[in-house]
């Protein structure tokens, strides 16, 4: 008879990590510095009705741990230019850039995505910056010689 999997939740209030404002996961120590540990929680990120959590399964145990983040969980760490562009985020998930929903706040650059926000961390935006203008105090982004005006939201 199959062994039944044990289910461990843990909250955000129990997590001994954190998500910090750039995109790096932060412990009691400071910030990780293994890349391979890194990597390895990005890509265990998941979302559901109470929030981001990390999702893993060892042997008959399944563990989330949803974990606070700073400003947003979801970040865009490198873009590809082809016929379209293309943000890869954090997760390694890949999606399309859509500058209609691009937005600016504290002088930081975001995507709405459905019901989430993706925020421009600083490898992001050096991938970015070469679509970007800026004109009389306002930034713009060029895709395909179209010309979108990225507003910026107040706090």
């Amino acid at each position: 008879m199959a062994k039944k999997t044990q289910k461990i939740v843990i909250g955000q209030d129990e997590a001994v990590f954190w998500l910090d404002e750039n995109g790096c996961w932060q412990n009691q120590h400071g910030k990780f510095k293994h890349k391979k540990i890194i990597h390895y929680f990005h890509s265990r990120i998941k979302r559901d009705r109470q929030g981001y959590y990390l999702y893993q399964e060892n042997g008959n145990c399944a563990e989330k741990v949803y974990f606070p983040y700073e400003d947003q969980a979801l970040f865009v760490f490198n873009v590809i230019q082809q016929d379209d562009v293309t943000l890869v985020l954090n997760t390694n998930k890949q999606v399309k850039l859509q500058p209609h929903k691009l937005f600016i706040k504290n002088d930081c650059l975001y995507m709405h995505m459905g019901e989430e926000i993706i925020k421009f961390a600083e490898q992001g935006l050096i991938k970015i910056a070469q679509l970007l203008e800026e004109e009389n105090g306002q930034l713009f982004i060029r895709i395909k010689d179209r010309r979108y005006k990225i507003p910026a939201m107040t706090v």
